[in-house]
């Protein structure tokens, strides 16, 4: 009498199961270092598709705004409540403009502002090209000799490593400006709040921020791409796809957030 193979499969070692996602996550890594490898050919033979990287900087830029305001706004609003606070009852008023300051600028504006592209931008690379695989249109560039990934890859990546930066400078931008607010409305003087802020934020600071955005835009990009391109199974296969581009995307996010301040801080 022959075994299921869903009985195999409910069976299988907690360790067999380990080694097979293990093992599907370095294919798949590999598989999406190709296409990485794949775009960047592309890049420097300066083969881009113009009009379509302008269509995604105005999808991933543009159109994130107002989100990555609001975002940064109360990010900033609330590292300034609670610091205001909890430093006034020991003397520390002087403090809370630099601190307040430099937590936006090294980690809440990028991390912030890359995770809320992540929800959004993401979600739609993957909807977007995902849709194409599972309806061959995807195939059907291929049948035109056009490669996906000069088409559809590399005008998103461009655009992400573009469009971040400048998000996460508006999330500076509005971060500190709540922060002021709410440390005034909490008894510290403007005056103690900017020399504050002059004092212990520096240039470098909001650079390595920018930096950091670049970083986190390529990956909300790529893993977007990859997830949209080997979508399979319908509309049931693009909603997978459309979920993994979020959580992974927001994974890599913190752990590269993570090895970016050992490297720069």
């Amino acid at each position: 009498m022959r075994e299921d193979p869903s009985d195999a499969r409910g069976s299988r070692s907690p360790i067999a199961a380990l080694g097979s996602t293990v093992l599907r996550g370095l294919s798949e890594l590999g598989q999406a270092t190709l296409m990485l490898a794949a775009a960047l050919r592309w890049m420097l033979r300066g083969r881009l598709e113009i009009r379509e990287t302008l269509v995604q900087l105005n999808r991933i830029g543009v159109e994130s705004i107002p989100v990555v305001l609001i975002t940064g706004a109360f990010a900033g609003m609330v590292l300034a409540f609670q610091t205001a606070r909890q430093l006034a009852d020991f003397g520390g008023q002087g403090f809370v403009g630099g601190l307040v300051g430099l937590s936006i600028a090294r980690e809440a504006a990028p991390v912030f502002t890359a995770i809320t592209a992540a929800g959004r931008v993401g979600a739609g690379m993957a909807a977007e090209i995902g849709t194409m695989a599972v309806t061959e249109q995807v195939d059907a560039l291929r049948v035109l000799a056009t490669d996906p990934v000069r088409y559809l890859v590399v005008p998103r990546l461009i655009a992400a490593a573009l469009a971040l930066p400048i998000l996460t400078a508006f999330a500076n931008v509005v971060g500190g400006t709540g922060g002021y607010v709410v440390a005034t409305a909490a008894g510290i003087s403007g005056g103690a709040f900017l020399s504050s802020l002059q004092r212990f934020l520096w240039p470098y600071d909001l650079v390595v921020g920018l930096i950091k955005a670049v970083f986190f835009g390529l990956i909300i990009a790529s893993v977007g791409c990859y997830r949209g391109l080997h979508a399979t199974g319908g509309a049931d296969g693009v909603g997978r796809a459309t979920t993994g581009a979020v959580v992974v995307a927001i994974v890599l996010i913190l752990i590269f957030n993570y090895f970016l301040d050992l490297i720069f801080f």
